[in-house]
């Protein structure tokens, strides 16, 4: 009989123990389900707060009041997102409007190609052709490109709606940072004891300061490097009267963000330049961009990885996986975690280097 009871006890005890752990199994993905639509909200908030906190300090000692300084800056960013948004979002309809014009015969949208054209090696009588037929009668010369036009503006108008989307969503992550910066205090000392709860008390802190520090050198050595050259690209573009100058720059900031090379855009710009400016323009152009073009191979070892006890490679590569696999939200969140693996990798390695060590010692 007591053998009974024991078993009846520890049948009792497990069912409980498996009600308990199922209900707050149920609890906590119900919580997820909840929280969901706004978790990358918050991710985008929390980055923006880590990366723009620098900043907030340096403006806090010359300006004095930190949540004056936070709603200052939160305003000059929101609206340095929506205005050029707004200019861009008017360019572009009236590109379309003059296209639309230029199809139906009522205006000539393409200027006409210079004989420099002809020159160009293997290709350049069919582009001068093309590029004349486009000339005198658009209709006629895309006629035989109907599907692949329609196909393109299909795909511009499905990103012209994702990028509205992106918009909106940096909008609001500014505005969540903002609330995460004004209370740093609190948000700071949340993070730190979860990561001592998670990792103890020695490592907790030290880890915790590493994400920090990696988020903020993700956001110096890839998009500050991309913001960077797209900002010394539009001055260019719009000094040589590149049509929609804007958009060209943000595409080059774009493709930096995601590692691949500005020079994509920058060559067929450069040979566009070519076809209607004078010799000595054109190539000062063309030599400058280039330089922009190139100027991430300089900027980004002078930034990335600044104050971070992890080699710049194991940060790139992290940044650059995690974006692939999560998207832009994915180059903050990959980095970090990679480093963190990195330095658990290292700490297993630190660890059996001490233990042979102490074996060596003690015989």
């Amino acid at each position: 009989m007591p053998l009974n009871r024991s078993n009846d006890e520890q049948v009792k005890t497990a069912i409980e123990i498996f009600v308990k752990i199922g209900f707050l199994f149920l609890v906590i993905y119900i919580s997820y389900l909840i929280v969901k639509p706004f978790l990358p909200l918050i991710l985008w908030g929390i980055i923006l707060a880590v990366a723009f906190d620098p900043l907030v300090q340096k403006l806090q000692k010359r300006f004095g009041n930190r949540k004056k300084v936070i709603i200052g800056l939160t305003t000059i960013l929101v609206l340095a997102l929506v205005v050029p948004a707004w200019m861009l979002s008017g360019s572009i309809i009236e590109s379309a409007q003059h296209l639309m014009a230029a199809v139906q015969g009522n205006e000539r949208l393409i200027p006409p190609p210079s004989e420099h054209v002809k020159e160009w090696p293997l290709i350049g009588d069919k582009v001068y052709v093309l590029w004349h037929n486009a000339h005198t009668d658009l209709r006629e010369a895309m006629a035989p490109f109907r599907d692949q036009i329609k196909a393109g503006v299909m795909k511009m108008v499905s990103l012209l709606k994702g990028g509205f989307g992106t918009l909106l969503l940096t909008v609001a992550s500014l505005i969540i940072a903002a609330v995460f910066m004004i209370a740093k205090e609190s948000s700071g000392a949340f993070y730190h004891r979860f990561m001592r709860r998670l990792l103890g008390e020695e490592r907790g802190d030290a880890w915790a300061d590493l994400s920090v520090l990696t988020i903020r050198s993700v956001a110096t050595g890839v998009v500050g490097v991309a913001v960077i050259q797209s900002a010394l690209a539009l001055p260019a573009l719009m000094l040589m009267g590149v049509p929609l100058a804007p958009l060209w720059a943000i595409l080059i900031m774009f493709l930096t963000i995601i590692q691949l090379p500005a020079l994509i855009v920058i060559g067929p710009i450069i040979a566009y330049v070519y076809s209607y400016a004078d010799g000595t323009p054109a190539t000062v152009f063309a030599v400058y961009m280039l330089v922009v073009g190139a100027s991430d191979g300089v900027l980004k070892p002078m930034l990335m990885g600044r104050g971070v006890d992890i080699p710049m490679l194991v940060i790139l590569i992290g940044a650059i996986g995690g974006m692939m696999l999560m998207g832009m939200l994915g180059l903050f969140i990959g980095a970090v975690i990679l480093a963190l693996a990195y330095k658990l990798f290292m700490l297993w390695l630190s660890e059996l280097e001490e233990a042979h060590a102490a074996a060596q010692t003690q015989s």
